[in-house]
């Protein structure tokens, strides 16, 4: 286990990692599950599935981190039959232990918790298949050094907070990242800000203000023009 990083407990009883680093937890102390069922998966892939009409979805996440996103989305997918594409960016990729001793694997199926800890190392070099209808892919990269020529339904945006991270958060980054949004796809982060939806909009994105998770008022949810 590295020096800086720590399991801990949150509100909801599901577990995250400290960064001291950072300072920051990977996930929000009110409910690492509550959060990422809630802005993430609710938010982002079942609101663009309701709303496209498509049975298929592929997802982009900026900061896979635990993986949590990408086990709830999977695990969701999967008892829906819905192909999955994942992609995640991960700049300092956890350790397959550290991931393991999250205890994710109470909150989906023994099959995709198995197999997810059996290609994560892989994952980090290549896409893999998690099982038949789920590929993961963690690119070991920074966010603004980061290319594919693959455009994503959705956008999972859960890098550290701007007071930590603002780099993160600036201009240049957002840019780079709605590069890699289908016209019609989702972007989703747990934040909102002023400057965000101003960009958003001159963009001719859809911006909403969308209820937040346990901790937050709002965050933000934007559609990109088709």
């Amino acid at each position: 286990m590295s020096d800086h990083l720590t399991i801990v407990a949150t509100a909801d009883g599901s577990k995250t990692i400290y960064n001291a680093e950072v300072g920051e937890n990977y996930h929000s102390r009110h409910g690492a599950l509550q959060e990422s069922q809630h802005v993430f998966l609710n938010s982002g892939l079942r609101y663009f599935l309701d709303n496209s009409g498509k049975n298929v979805a592929s997802v982009l996440e900026v900061g896979f981190g635990t993986g949590l996103n990408f086990l709830l989305s999977a695990d969701f997918c999967i008892a829906e039959q819905i192909p999955l594409k994942y992609t995640g960016i991960e700049a300092y990729p956890l350790s397959t232990t550290m991931i393991a001793d999250t205890g994710y694997d109470a909150y989906i199926s023994p099959a995709l918790w198995e197999s997810f800890k059996t290609h994560y190392a892989k994952a980090l070099k290549e896409a893999v298949p998690i099982n038949n209808s789920t590929v993961l892919e963690i690119a070991h990269s920074q966010l603004l050094t980061f290319s594919t020529t693959q455009l994503f339904d959705v956008i999972y945006f859960d890098a550290f907070a701007a007071i930590h991270q603002p780099e993160m958060w600036d201009e240049a980054a957002i840019d780079h990242t709605i590069k890699f949004l289908k016209p019609g796809g989702v972007f989703v982060t747990y934040a909102i800000t002023g400057n965000l939806k101003r960009q958003f909009k001159a963009l001719g994105f859809k911006v909403e203000k969308a209820p937040g998770a346990p901790g937050k008022r709002e965050m933000l949810r934007a559609v990109s023009p088709k």
